[in-house]
């Protein structure tokens, strides 16, 4: 049996928030486009969801041709819906934010971008469609999950010191942090395991080198653990 819709339908699309992380600030992966509208202009990477593919497989996919990234852990952000936000037709838009390591990941401008390149975030261009609102919005959760889940350790190499778990925080949330009440907080949490190995960082003498104990943080949690910096 076949049905005539009454209601025109409107294209759906996803669009992916790739925050990543050098050890100096905060970076986000934008393409330029290759297609109009906006061709040259800088954008999330992202695209039309086909039919057959549920959301999930449409923003790894997009990602992929768009970036080359693969084998990234995606989460739903928001659905942005403004009816001019797309200057083609009605399209809504399911946003996604990930965390990566850029230094794990080589990027490659595929597809419709023309190149696929990091951006610190004090310095992110005009992005086209409503772009800018999509990254604020993955900033504002990202910063909010920073404080109550130890999200922050994605954007970390396996070892690391506290001053580059610092500079990450005081990267992400925009603000300097005390040093000495940061460090007696994250040790406190009893998630960091010392190692048997240091690294030195400019001209300061060698600082330690953690690694962050994700089974200890899960079973806290499931005893009503409350991580919050």
């Amino acid at each position: 049996m076949s049905f005539t819709y009454e209601y025109p339908r409107g294209a759906l699309t996803v669009d992916c928030v790739v925050f990543g992380f050098d050890g100096g600030e905060l970076k986000i992966l934008l393409i330029q486009r290759g297609i109009a509208p906006f061709k040259g202009e800088w954008a999330l990477p992202g695209g039309f969801v086909s039919p057959d593919e549920s959301l999930d497989e449409a923003a790894l996919r997009e990602l992929e041709e768009e970036t080359g990234l693969r084998n990234v852990f995606l989460e739903q952000l928001y659905t942005f819906g403004a009816v001019n936000r797309d200057p083609r037709e009605r399209v809504v838009s399911v946003a996604y934010f990930a965390l990566v390591q850029p230094d794990e990941h080589t990027t490659e401008a595929q597809t419709d971008a023309d190149d696929a390149r990091w951006f610190q975030i004090s310095e992110i261009p005009e992005l086209a469609f409503d772009h800018s609102e999509i990254l604020k919005t993955g900033l504002k959760r990202l910063r909010g999950k920073l404080r109550y889940e130890p999200i922050g350790f994605e954007l970390l190499p396996e070892k690391f010191t506290l001053p580059q778990l610092q500079r990450l925080y005081e990267s992400v949330l925009g603000n300097e942090l005390d040093k000495r009440n940061f460090r007696k907080k994250v040790l406190s949490f009893g998630l960091l395991i010392p190692l048997d190995e240091k690294r030195r960082e400019g001209p300061h003498r060698p600082a330690q080198l953690y690694r962050f104990d994700p089974a200890r943080y899960e079973a806290l949690k499931n005893e009503g653990f409350l991580f919050e910096i």
